[in-house]
């Protein structure tokens, strides 16, 4: 009788089956169909290939990577200052799979048509299962464009799309690929980086600078170099910092301490003092926002597509729960309340790819193109905004969904949740976001104008969208209504219309369910609230 009470509490009944390994491009409907539309289809097959490796290997990797923690070393056991961050062998594993397949650097090393649109997607797959990479991978892809502006750095562009992981702590020369990290924010300053302190003194040789002062958030530490502002004689100027300066020395600076913050526990975030660090001006003295715009612009989307990646892991996973969980006598996903739980989830998912897809295609196309450019500029900023806000509620809803399972560490669910808030604050909060759109607004009149276009090349396709962009036309119209204390309506009701605008052009499915529920008053404030004339099952069928 002992034996058998212990067997019966052994078994593991009512229980989903394990959730990998998982082919997460072929279960993403809505991925193949956007990467498609925004220009992306001749790297399907590639997409494709990764979508099997993040939904098996990274997926079990990831786990590893961010139960052990990374140490910062200060010092090596003779004494030496070495500022040295070691990782567990799966985070390299990790950051290996994702540069060999061009997360960092597809956009740049294949350029065709849609590369762009194929990066992001590469990222929203990778990001599903490990975001803590993310934060490197981001920010290297997001520096190439800003080192091409310095003839002299061209070796560290090369070596950053090179496709290929070298996690050696070493010059530049001797290594086959390298990976960029960033150090903007300072104590006294925060998005207020004008208020810099750090010194920039220059040397004898032209563009080259020792560098005094701090960052309080130095992202990704253990990369080979950071792009950096600080106060040269002619004003903030933005530069290139490496971990080893061109004489084969190591630079001037010293990692104070890890962070200990919330979000994912893979990746290191530190606060560094530099003491005459050597560093390379990229672009005019006094012109550093100026110059490290481009980069900060490609980090946003990757935020929006960083929330969206959040949002689909936490939506695939709750489908699987309750598809296989039962409860008072029938599946979870068969209650009505559950199906308008998970629908709700659905409809939000794909409308934040929808627009983060639509904002890649922008960029892409921008260097061609004016209108896709005055488009990439203002809906990178709406986009960052409405879909990072949106993430937190989104991955507790889904939580809520798996019960007490979804709040463990054994499932991934824990993990999406501290890290859901990250995107909102970095890279700007959403107030700052905000204040852009309406510097946009301002200052930009093709911004406003391209949104708007936008909106018109839908009209006609639904009434609440044509209600709605008719009454965004009407407030743009007039600079009163576009006061900053009104700036987060405002923008919400952009984001909304422009994600409404891009399902509909699509064709989605989705779409008239959108418009319903966002634009024409029949959702509440909490997920699950859609109106029961919608169809429920199929948009969780079509999510997954």
């Amino acid at each position: 009788m002992a034996a058998s009470s212990s067997h019966a509490a052994d078994a593991a009944l009512n229980q989903p089956p394990e959730f990998a390994p998982r082919d997460l491009w072929e279960t993403d409907r809505a991925l193949r169909e956007s990467v498609t539309r925004e220009g992306g289809e001749a790297f399907c097959a590639h997409l494709a290939d990764y979508g099997r490796r993040a939904g098996d290997e990274v997926h079990a990797l990831g786990f590893d990577a961010n139960r052990d923690r990374p140490r910062l070393r200060t010092h090596d056991r003779f004494g030496q200052r070495i500022d040295r961050v070691e990782f567990h062998p799966n985070y390299h594993a990790v950051m290996r799979t994702a540069i060999e397949n061009g997360v960092a650097g597809l956009s740049w090393s294949d350029p065709r048509p849609g590369a762009h649109v194929a990066r992001a997607a590469l990222s929203y797959l990778h990001h599903q299962v490990e975001a803590g990479s993310s934060c490197p991978l981001t920010m290297t892809h997001a520096a190439v464009p800003v080192l091409r502006h310095a003839p002299a750095l061209a070796e560290w562009a090369q070596k950053a799309i090179a496709g290929a992981y070298d996690p050696d702590d070493a010059p530049i020369a001797g290594k086959r690929g390298v990976t960029v990290g960033m150090g903007m924010t300072e104590k006294q300053g925060g998005s207020d980086v004008r208020a810099n302190l750090t010194r920039a003194t220059p040397l004898m040789a032209d563009g080259e600078y020792a560098l005094s002062g701090h960052k309080w958030f130095f992202s990704a530490p253990m990369s080979d170099g950071f792009l950096v502002l600080a106060q040269a004689p002619g004003g903030l100027s933005c530069f290139l910092l490496p971990r080893w300066r061109p004489d084969g020395t190591r630079n001037a600076f010293r990692l104070m301490r890890l962070k200990d913050k919330l979000g994912d526990w893979s990746n290191a975030s530190s606060e560094v003092e530099f003491d005459d660090a050597w560093a390379y001006r990229i672009g005019d003295e006094g012109r550093g926002v100026a110059t490290i715009i481009e980069m900060v612009m490609l980090t946003r989307l990757d935020c929006m597509l960083g929330s969206t990646a959040e949002m689909r892991m936490a939506l695939a996973q709750a489908i699987h729960h309750a598809r296989h969980r039962a409860a008072f006598g029938k599946r979870l996903v068969e209650h009505p309340l559950m199906r308008n739980v998970l629908a709700d989830l659905a409809l939000e998912s794909e409308a934040a790819l929808a627009l983060s897809l639509r904002v890649a295609r922008a960029v892409d196309a921008a260097p061609r193109d004016p209108g896709e450019a005055a488009f990439a500029r203002i809906a990178t900023a709406i986009g960052k905004y409405w879909i990072c806000k949106r993430a937190p509620a989104f991955v507790n809803e889904a939580q809520e969904c798996l019960g007490g399972n979804g709040y463990v560490e054994e499932s991934i669910l824990p993990r999406l949740y501290r890290q859901a808030p990250l995107n909102s604050i970095w890279e700007g909060s959403g107030n700052i976001q905000c204040l852009d759109v309406l510097r946009a607004l301002a200052r930009e009149p093709a911004s406003g104008a391209a949104v708007l276009a936008e909106l018109d090349a839908a009209r006609g396709r639904d009434p609440t969208l044509d209600a709605t962009a008719a009454g965004l036309r009407e407030t743009l119209a007039d600079p009163a209504n576009t006061r900053e204390s009104g700036a987060r309506l405002l923008v919400e009701r952009l984001a909304l219309a422009l994600q409404a605008a891009v399902l509909l052009r699509a064709g989605s499915p989705a779409a008239g369910d959108f418009c319903h529920s966002r634009l024409g008053g029949g959702h509440g404030l909490a997920f699950g609230t859609l109106p029961a004339d919608i169809d429920f099952g199929a948009l969780i069928d079509r999510a997954f």
